[in-house]
């Protein structure tokens, strides 16, 4: 019973030698349908808001996550062509009728399809990688600060924020927590620019 076990292992041994190469292309064409969709899925990504107040973050974070983006998708295209290459051979090859002339092909080619797998799988992980840390930039980064920070001395007291507008009515301030505030113009003493509100009472 072991000797014909160890028979009938040694013949699937060298049966799998035949059957490498087939299963090297079924893995490719999984590796292939997986980073196509990879791909689309960057390009959505590319199309729809994350933040609603991009115009707030800083240009350079900006442009930092645009050129990652950008490089993730080409990284998931070079690795989706990558996966074609290996799931179906290059054009024009010639089929090769005599035995060893074959063998040789084959054990060539298992070597070029692994090795395309390979660098696949790095574009694919990579590709996530950079969107990933696209997506941490964007949302980590913080707004750019308010424009036109003013701090109005009033009747009552001092207020620090973002001058929305001023005229008969009063003077109209964003300050930290609230949306919208307006100070009464007969309450208004001075109102001086500033650099930041962390200081004002």
């Amino acid at each position: 019973m072991s000797a014909q076990s160890d028979r009938r292992w040694a013949q699937l041994a060298r049966e799998l030698e035949f059957g490498q190469l087939p299963e090297l292309r079924r893995q490719a064409e999984g590796w292939r349908a997986g980073l196509t969709g990879l791909a689309a899925l960057v390009a959505v990504l590319v199309t729809l808001k994350g933040r609603d107040d991009l115009d707030r973050i800083p240009d350079a974070a900006r442009e930092t996550a645009g050129a990652l983006v950008g490089l993730a998708f080409l990284l998931l295209v070079a690795g989706s062509v990558l996966a074609v290459r290996a799931a179906h051979g290059s054009p024009g090859e010639q089929v090769l009728l005599a035995g060893q002339a074959l063998r040789d092909w084959t054990r060539r080619e298992i070597v070029r399809v692994t090795r395309a797998l390979r660098c696949a799988a790095v574009c694919c992980v990579s590709g996530v990688a950079l969107v990933t840390a696209a997506v941490v930039v964007v949302w980590t980064t913080t707004g750019a600060p308010a424009d036109h920070l003013v701090r109005v001395v009033t009747t009552g007291g001092e207020r620090c924020g973002e001058l929305l507008g001023s005229g008969p009515g009063g003077v109209v301030l964003r300050t930290e927590g609230e949306k919208r505030t307006v100070l009464p113009a007969r309450t208004v003493t001075s109102l001086v620019p500033v650099s930041t509100c962390a200081s004002s009472g």
